[in-house]
């Protein structure tokens, strides 16, 4: 099972360490609001629908879509799939697949997309720290994505606390989500972007 990061405030000693810690951590998970400013008018733009996946964010990636403009209009929504039972049944993930790995991380993206009927959708899940897990060390992420007829994924290595790392993540999936949509619009060029050539395979449907 993927590690989740918390706001990283737990074991924290009381008094003023304590509130700078909080502090600390809230300003980490802000969302990345210009970034979800761009993705809000691009997805409004082109009508694009977008749904996320997560195992490793526990809903903070939905949460930071979700506070978009008109997001009704084109936020599909999301699915928390914690526990590897979940990712098999609710979205189709392979048993016995390794959970931080780019193969669940495509199956993520793959099996929401279809679940929620979107257009394109991205997936979030590693290892958030702050210990090691199945061997992949703190910081190991795989943001996997979906479209119509592709799919692929992007491999992160992050440094920092646990607080750290989730906000990065959430930073990265709202942009690769950006370009996606983007891409989507433009595909004699989508090749070479959102992610290169050899992280893309054929999606299933």
């Amino acid at each position: 099972m993927t590690r989740a990061a918390g706001a990283g405030v737990s074991g924290a000693q009381g008094g003023g360490g304590s509130a700078l810690r909080i502090e600390t951590a809230a300003k980490a998970m802000s969302p990345p609001s210009a970034a979800v400013d761009r993705l809000a008018r691009s997805a409004s733009r082109t009508g694009t629908t977008i749904a996320v996946a997560e195992s490793l964010t526990s809903g903070l990636l939905a949460s930071a879509v979700g506070a978009g403009e008109d997001a009704a209009t084109w936020f599909a929504g999301a699915i928390v799939a914690y526990q590897s039972d979940v990712k098999e049944r609710v979205l189709g993930v392979e048993p016995g697949i390794d959970p931080c790995s780019a193969e669940c991380a495509e199956q993520l993206a793959i099996g929401v997309r279809r679940v929620l009927g979107a257009d394109v959708s991205v997936a979030a899940t590693g290892v958030g720290g702050p210990d090691p897990q199945d061997g992949h060390p703190p910081g190991t992420v795989f943001l996997g994505w979906a479209t119509a007829g592709t799919a692929g994924h992007v491999r992160l290595a992050l440094p920092g606390a646990p607080e750290e790392v989730v906000a990065e993540v959430v930073r990265q999936a709202v942009r690769l989500l950006d370009r996606l949509v983007e891409a989507a619009q433009h595909p004699l060029v989508s090749t070479s972007d959102p992610v290169s050539a050899e992280n893309r395979t054929p999606a299933r449907r």
